[in-house]
C-alpha cells in the first residue's frame, strides 16, 4: 500500500530591499509592526558600540519590548556554540513565534542571526540591517544562513529569507578600510560574472570608490556616496534577479560562487586571518587561471581582472606559507561538491560565467603551484 502526501504549494517569501533608509527611520517603521511581540537585536561587539546601543534606545522609546544580544566580532564567532548560546538567551527571554530578530551587522551576523531565526521555534521572522559593504551588496540578500565548521565555511545551514532588508549607506562611514575593500571584492565578482559595464565602471571610477588613509583606518568621507549608491543598487539588482530565478541554488545561483571554491579553502586555511573578500579575490584569480587553462578565458582577460583587483588593493596571490595540497583537500569538502566532484563556476569572458564545471585535479594543482 502507498499513501502520497501532496505538498505542492507556493509559499510567498517575497520581501523588499530598502536602500538609503537611515537607522532611525528603520526603527520607526518596524516599531509599528502590529504582529510583533518582542524585538531582539543581534549584533557584534564592534557594531553594538557604533549602532546597536543607539538602535536599542530608539526602539525602546516606542514603548516596545526590546533586547540587545551581542557576540564577539569576527568570523570565529560563526559557530554552532555561538548559535547555541544565542538560542539559550532567546529562550530565557521567552522569545516566541511572534518575536522579531534584527540582524544588525556584517555578513557573519546576518548568517548567524538568520540561522538562529530559521531554527528557533521552527522559524521566527527576522530582518537584515547590513552595516558593511559586503553584506549590503551580497550576503544580506537571498536567504543563505549558516555557521562554519572546522572542515569548511558555511557547511551547516539552510535557506531562510528575511522579511525585509534595510540598507543604510551611512554605516559605511565607520567601516575600516580593510572591510570596505572586502566588499569591493564581491562587487568585482558581480561585474566579472554578469556585468561587463559594471566592470568598466569600476576600472574608470576608482578615485571615487577607493578609500585612503584616514583617522582610525576608517573609510572616511572621501568615498563618493552617489557612486557607492549606484554600485550597491546595481549589485542588489543582480542578486535579486538571480535569487528570483533560483532561490535554492540548484542552477543559475551557483554563478555567485565564482572565486569562492578556492577562496573558501584559502580563508579557512588562514584560520580566518584573511578576510572573506581577500580570500575571494585570491580565489577569483586562481579560478580565472583555471578558466584560461581549460581554454575558456583569454589570458588578457585574466590580466584585466588581476589589474582591477590590485587597483583596489586586494591580494591576488596565495600566501607562500600555505600548503597547496591542503587547499585542494579543503575544496573537496566544499558544499558545492556533487557526487564526489568539485563543481566550479568559471569565466568564459569578463561579464559571463559558466556554472557546474568539473576540473581535473591536476589542473587545479598546477594552477595553485604557480
Amino acid at each position: 500500500m502507498k499513501l502520497h502526501i501532496n505538498l505542492k504549494k507556493i509559499t510567498d517569501n517575497s520581501y523588499d530591499i530598502i536602500i538609503g533608509t537611515k537607522l532611525a527611520a528603520v526603527a520607526r517603521e518596524i516599531a509599528k509592526w502590529n504582529d510583533i511581540s518582542k524585538y531582539f537585536i543581534i549584533t557584534d561587539s564592534n557594531v553594538k558600540r557604533l549602532y546597536g546601543d543607539e538602535l536599542f534606545k530608539t526602539l525602546r522609546s516606542y514603548k516596545i519590548e526590546v533586547h540587545l544580544l551581542s557576540v564577539l566580532a569576527g568570523e570565529k564567532s560563526k559557530t554552532r556554540k555561538t548559535k547555541e548560546r544565542l538560542e539559550d538567551k532567546l529562550l530565557k527571554l521567552k522569545a516566541d513565534r511572534s518575536s522579531l530578530i534584527i540582524a544588525l551587522g556584517g555578513g557573519m551576523i546576518g548568517d548567524l542571526s538568520g540561522f538562529v531565526a530559521a531554527t528557533l521555534m521552527r522559524g521566527i521572522p527576522f530582518i537584515q540591517i547590513p552595516t558593511t559593504l559586503l553584506s549590503q551588496v551580497d550576503s544580506s540578500i537571498g536567504g543563505k544562513v549558516a555557521v562554519d565548521h572546522p572542515l569548511g565555511k558555511n557547511l551547516i545551514g539552510l535557506f531562510y529569507q528575511p522579511k525585509k532588508v534595510f540598507i543604510d549607506v551611512e554605516t559605511l562611514k565607520t567601516l575600516p578600510q580593510r572591510e570596505f575593500r572586502n566588499g569591493i571584492a564581491e562587487v568585482i565578482k558581480y561585474a566579472a560574472i554578469f556585468d561587463r559595464n559594471l566592470f568598466s565602471f569600476l576600472e574608470n571610477n576608482q578615485s571615487k570608490i577607493s578609500v585612503h588613509s584616514a583617522k582610525g583606518g576608517q573609510a572616511s568621507q572621501q568615498v563618493d556616496s552617489s557612486t557607492i549608491l549606484h554600485i550597491i543598487h546595481r549589485c542588489c539588482e543582480l542578486k535579486k534577479m538571480i535569487v528570483e530565478k533560483d532561490e535554492r541554488e540548484i542552477g543559475l545561483r551557483r554563478i555567485l560562487n565564482f572565486g569562492h571554491t578556492i577562496g573558501h579553502a584559502v580563508e579557512s586555511l588562514s584560520n580566518y586571518k584573511l578576510s572573506h573578500g581577500e580570500a575571494v579575490s585570491i580565489g577569483m584569480i586562481a579560478e580565472s587561471k583555471i578558466s584560461a587553462a581549460l581554454g575558456m578565458l583569454k589570458q588578457s582577460e585574466v590580466e584585466r581582472l588581476n589589474d582591477l583587483l590590485k587597483l583596489y588593493q586586494l591580494p591576488t596571490d596565495i600566501p607562500s606559507r600555505m600548503d597547496k595540497n591542503k587547499i585542494v583537500q579543503l575544496t573537496c569538502h566544499d558544499k558545492k561538491v556533487q557526487q564526489g566532484k568539485v563543481q566550479y563556476t568559471l569565466l568564459d569572458k569578463i561579464g559571463k560565467a559558466i556554472v557546474g564545471i568539473s576540473v581535473p585535479q591536476k589542473i587545479v594543482e598546477q594552477i595553485l603551484s604557480e
